[in-house]
């Protein structure tokens, strides 16, 4: 967690995971700093939202930025205004839940120009090779480039969320592990987490490089 950039952003096809990883990354985050904040960026499809986790979040102490219309049937790709604060509070370890596609992406263009000149961040992108829409290496590629021409920022990092919800097995998980580092060979950038259910995580720590233990489960 100390190794976290001051922005990190969570992104990935819808379904991948990434609003579950990013509730848990704040929550682990909040152990060793004292303000942090998840900005929910999903302002495009009411899926899964971080806003969802509104209550986990007040128990931890942390900061959600939300637009008023998350959760809800209205949905309008507009920032907020204190969605502003990613970039100009500076004081907050700050974790983005970004759109899923493209059209989710959009809104981070509009700070785009004062996260680069920070240059404090990382983008992840979170891939689940179970997923129907991201089976396989050409369209899990195609979806993280239309993500980054959308948002005007490159991916930094992949996060192996790959899963079947309750049904995982560990062999799920290692069988996954090609495909990740397919993905991240073929964008440059290095697989920098494989998630797994914490039940899994003492049998599989020796074998998995940079595993990380998730206890909040995604509700789709």
């Amino acid at each position: 967690m100390k190794n976290l950039k001051r922005i990190t952003i969570i992104s990935g096809h819808y379904g991948s995971g990434k609003t579950n990883i990013a509730v848990n990354l704040s929550i682990d985050l909040k152990k060793e700093f004292d303000k942090v904040a998840v900005a929910d960026l999903d302002i495009v499809n009411p899926y899964f939202r971080t806003k969802d986790s509104i209550l986990e979040f007040k128990k931890n102490g942390i900061r959600l930025i939300s637009s008023e219309y998350a959760g809800t049937n209205v949905d309008i790709p507009a920032l907020p205004q204190e969605m502003y604060a990613i970039t100009d509070d500076r004081s907050y370890k700050m974790i983005v839940d970004l759109g899923g596609d493209d059209r989710g992406a959009l809104a981070l263009g509009r700070l785009t120009p004062k996260i680069k000149e920070e240059n404090d961040y990382d983008m992840l992108l979170v891939v689940n090779r179970f997923r129907p829409l991201t089976p396989d290496l050409e369209t899990t590629v195609t979806v993280a480039r239309e993500i980054e021409e959308a948002g005007k920022l490159k991916f930094t990092g992949v996060i192996n969320n790959s899963n079947l919800g309750e049904f995982t097995t560990k062999e799920d998980i290692l069988s996954s592990l090609s495909y990740a580092e397919e993905i991240a060979k073929a964008m440059e950038i290095p697989v920098v987490l494989t998630t797994v259910k914490r039940e899994f995580y003492g049998e599989l720590k020796g074998k998995i490089k940079n595993l990380y233990p998730l206890d909040l489960q995604a509700k789709i």
